[in-house]
């Protein structure tokens, strides 16, 4: 795992606001006394969805909340890289670049991204729309090349499909996440090789019918081998 540090500018303070602070509230309530420091990541996510980053002074705060040394809020903070530790874009996105990604050509979408974006990993837009992240195994090997933003993954990508996906963000819209190529969920790429029937349609009635004098008739004969003499 890379060194992960807090970033160098600092906020001078921090403050949930209403709505974040009555569902960390409602978060530190499901713990027993004593065991409130279980809330942390919940906490640690809440205040990067409301700055979008996980500051020095959000962990103070948090730590203040859980009765917790701010140390140990820090080693949570910077060993889970879920955790931004500096600002990032408004889309933030992560390439992933473990084996299975760059066996199916995340190479490609990195270089869309550094082509369409003119950033690098660890860098932001100069107009803060856009960060660009490498991510070590996103989870989703089964519908390698993947592409975390924000919180939607983008599966099946290929460069030319990264770089629609990054145009469709630049006119304001959010494409629908998932399979780019719309395969059903982790189903097999192209048509099916085996059981072609289509699973959602109803069994003819004339078949039931068979099936079930097939059934009745398989019961009869085992009760009846069942019945005879052993010898």
């Amino acid at each position: 795992m890379s060194r992960r540090e807090l970033a160098a500018d600092q906020p001078a303070n921090f403050a949930f606001n209403a709505d974040y602070l009555a569902r960390a509230n409602r978060i530190i309530a499901k713990y027993p006394t004593g065991r409130q420091a279980s809330a942390v990541i919940p906490l640690l996510d809440l205040a990067q969805r409301q700055e979008g980053w996980v500051s020095r002074p959000a962990i103070d705060v948090i730590a203040g909340m859980l009765d917790m040394a701010s140390i140990r809020v820090l080693e949570v903070a910077t060993f889970y890289t879920m955790f931004n530790l500096a600002p990032v874009g408004k889309n933030h996105i992560q390439v992933c670049t473990s084996l299975s990604c760059w066996l199916r050509g995340s190479d490609d979408i990195v270089r869309a991204c550094k082509e369409r974006l003119g950033i690098g990993f660890g860098s932001t837009t100069p107009d803060g729309m856009f960060s660009l992240a490498e991510a070590e195994c996103a989870g989703a090997c089964v519908n390698a090349p993947v592409v975390a933003i924000g919180d939607d993954y983008y599966e099946d990508v290929d460069g030319a499909g990264m770089w629609r996906i990054l145009d469709a963000f630049k006119r304001g819209e959010k494409p629908a996440h998932g399979s780019v190529t719309r395969r059903d969920g982790s189903a097999p790429a192209g048509p099916p090789t085996s059981l072609t029937d289509d699973p959602t349609k109803p069994v003819p009635k004339q078949d039931l019918a068979a099936a079930k004098a097939a059934y009745e008739q398989a019961k009869a004969e085992a009760a009846a081998k069942a019945a005879q003499p052993k010898t």
